[in-house]
């Protein structure tokens, strides 16, 4: 089991000093996520022992929503949008070019801990089909070559 105490210690005062109620929950996950990375266990029972709120509850909010992790991501997190319009352009192959060369699936994070990968439902920019985000960068339009070449350019910065 990692060790949070630091993590859980900038949560609680984070709690205590916004005086966060059960209202507040998803944006307390969303605070927690930014501070710890994931949410793990013993994070999403800090936020149902500070909010009052039954654990089954926060850990509803957890899987409901695919921002969410409860897995440690990589340092770099691609997501690949599947809705509707990134589907019909070609979001499968891009998400199957991910698997062939960083050698992991949607969900998985490489064993080196630089890349995390997710298919996500949809991100809302249609008009940029297909779409591929890493971290907070948008990516719009993507093909195989483009495709590749993202993956080259956070390779080449992971390693650095």
């Amino acid at each position: 089991m990692s060790d949070l105490t630091n993590e859980i210690k900038i949560l609680k005062d984070f709690i205590k000093e916004g005086d966060y109620q059960e209202k507040d929950l998803v944006m307390v996950l969303h605070k927690a996520q930014e501070i710890c990375g994931y949410l793990p266990s013993e994070i999403q029972e800090v936020v149902a022992n500070e909010l009052k709120v039954p654990l089954s509850k926060v850990y509803g909010v957890v899987t409901f929503y695919s921002y969410f992790s409860m897995k440690k991501k990589g340092k770099y997190n691609i997501s690949v949008c599947t809705g509707t319009a990134c589907f019909v352009k070609g979001a499968k192959k891009l998400s199957d070019r991910i698997t062939e060369r960083l050698s992991i699936k949607p969900g998985e994070t490489s064993k080196d801990g630089n890349f995390s990968f997710i298919e996500a439902r949809c991100v809302g920019a249609c008009g940029l089909a297909p779409v591929v985000i890493v971290n907070d960068e948008v990516y719009g339009k993507v093909n195989m070559k483009k495709m590749d070449e993202i993956i080259d350019k956070y390779t080449e910065e992971a390693n650095k």
